[in-house]
């Protein structure tokens, strides 16, 4: 079967969805037994949002083989299930640093170098990148929205797609908005139909629109809509605001959204196999009324997308314990070892995610120190494991000037030291211990208790370890390495034994995490917040 091309572009104002509607397209094809992979291009010159601000630009998603990406791949794997690839992600600035390479080495033979055809072609190999690989459908969504001067370059790229491919080998949706006026109750599609007049100027005709509202679309509308955007009626999807996220998906499936996408792609529209995901929606549907209160003790809470993996993975764990989690994000600079009870006290477990800089790591510390002595459930990622580390040396081995020499690079007591394969990197962007590793868990521990197995993979991003010079002193204090390298020497997960649940990994669990197939670490910590509300 030839490989056939989605593009997923976004008008109006941005926000309205774009990654959730290519990543529920990604899962409704899937249902129907179709190989699909989910890719996208962002417009900024960023090599990538590696070096970024999370205020910038929310989390950065890892994936397995190392690329610091776009928050939507998360989207993307958490709908479908399928772990994506540096080739999913794609920015301009990743484009232009190809194209000035090849022009330096001499691969374009004396040429002028171009937006066309050079910086065009170099997108277009990027979204043939899987051909004669086993994917049936590519699902490329472009960042921005439709006028941008910087997504120009995409958008004919897209349109050029169009032209080399046979009709019915190439789709187009536009996501826009139909904003809805109060004071005359009803909605108005003048914004759509700009959208989608500045698309067809670029020479892209959309297939489908799917238009985002809070409330039905009228038949009359859509009528409209269909007439003055030159789509089929059919081909007019709405797509309300829904409750959850993981409702999307059957919401555009009862919309014919897939129906239509096989109808334009001459693809068989077989019956979907959407059992597994209604029974999801179900039991999000019905969860107890219980609730558990778990604290998020970072540095970026001005942005909840900051901490998006991290949120929806304790979302993910409490389905499966059956009770609904209350993700409270709790700004680690405000507290201090005198209010930290006071802070803190409404938490019935604690997560101390990653981070970069010195900032808040006062506040992290004390928090952690909170949970340890008041047997609070507590999970330490990243960042957040090198911070328990710091308390437990500071704290329990009394070694008061103990840090982190990113912190202190002159400090006695560097319990967390720079990685021996980092010291000499000079370069921010990409340079990271980045990816997927294995750790061996040992036996009898928490952790092998937890994944249920001796040995598990997990993607990572830090520069930073644990020092092993302190790790026997550490363990005879009763601060157990439970997660190594296979050989031995990087310490990935430590542990306490005498509390309900204290646990903290050098990787990031939550990348791995999906609805209907929840990260170990983050259901048990949830389980363990449960069963300590309900003992309190």
């Amino acid at each position: 079967m030839k490989t056939k091309y989605i593009f997923v572009t976004g008008g109006v104002v941005s926000g309205l969805g774009k990654g959730i509607t290519a990543a529920s397209l990604g899962r409704l094809l899937k249902n129907r037994g179709y190989k699909i992979v989910n890719q996208k291009f962002d417009p900024y010159l960023n090599i990538d949002p590696g070096t970024m601000s999370p205020y910038e630009h929310g989390e950065v998603f890892v994936t397995d083989d190392g690329a610091e990406t776009d928050l939507d791949l998360g989207h993307y794997e958490r709908f479908t299930d399928v772990s994506l690839t540096k080739n999913s992600s794609i920015t301009m600035g990743k484009i232009y640093q190809e194209v000035l390479e090849r022009e330096r080495r001499g691969d374009y033979l004396g040429k002028t170098v171009q937006v066309i055809p050079h910086v065009t072609n170099a997108i277009k190999e990027k979204i043939y990148s899987f051909e004669k690989k086993d994917v049936d459908v590519v699902i490329t969504e472009i960042g921005g929205t439709v006028g941008d001067i910087e997504g120009l370059s995409m958008l004919e790229a897209i349109r050029q797609v169009g032209i080399e491919n046979n009709p019915e080998d190439v789709l187009y949706i536009h996501v826009t908005l139909l904003p809805y006026i109060s004071g005359s109750n009803e909605l108005k599609s003048k914004p759509t139909q700009h959208s989608v007049k500045e698309l067809q100027s670029l020479g892209i005709k959309p297939d489908i629109l799917v238009c985002r509202t809070e409330v039905e679309i009228p038949d009359n509308l859509r009528d409209k809509i269909a007439l003055f955007c030159n789509v089929r009626k059919e081909s007019v999807i709405a797509n309300k605001t829904a409750s959850c996220l993981y409702e999307v998906p059957l919401m555009l499936e009862d919309e014919g959204l897939a129906r239509e996408v096989c109808k334009h792609l001459h693809l068989e529209n077989v019956e979907p196999n959407n059992k597994n995901w209604e029974e999801l929606n179900e039991k999000i549907k019905n969860l107890s009324d219980k609730e558990v209160t778990i604290g998020i003790v970072g540095k970026y809470i001005k942005l909840e997308d900051s901490y998006l993996s991290v949120i929806e993975s304790l979302h993910h764990a409490g389905y499966e314990n059956n009770v609904k989690v209350n993700a409270k994000l709790i700004d680690a600079e405000k507290i201090t070892k005198d209010n930290a009870k006071e802070v803190l006290k409404e938490c019935d477990g604690m997560i101390v995610p990653g981070g970069f800089g010195n900032r808040g790591i006062e506040g992290k510390i004390q928090a952690i120190k909170f949970a340890r002595e008041n047997k609070i459930p507590f999970l330490g990622i990243c960042l957040g494991m090198q911070m328990a580390v710091v308390e437990f040396a500071r704290d329990v081995l009394n070694l008061k000037d103990a840090n982190s020499e990113e912190f202190d690079e002159v400090c006695e007591n560097p319990v967390i030291h720079i990685m021996y394969d980092q010291k000499d990197v000079t370069k921010k962007g990409g340079t990271m211990r980045l990816g997927t590793y294995p750790c061996i868990l040992a036996k009898g521990s928490l952790a092998e208790k937890v994944y249920n197995t001796h040995e598990i993979t997990e993607r990572h991003r830090h520069r930073f370890e644990f020092n092993n010079k302190y790790r026997e002193e550490m363990e005879a204090k009763g601060l157990k390495i439970s997660g190594t390298s296979p050989n031995g020497e990087l310490v990935e997960i430590v542990e306490l034994k005498d509390h309900p649940y204290f646990i903290a990994g050098q990787f990031h669990p939550e990348f791995k995490s999906r609805p209907d197939k929840p990260a170990p670490l983050f259901v048990e910590l949830v389980k363990a917040a449960k069963k300590q509300k309900n003992k309190n």
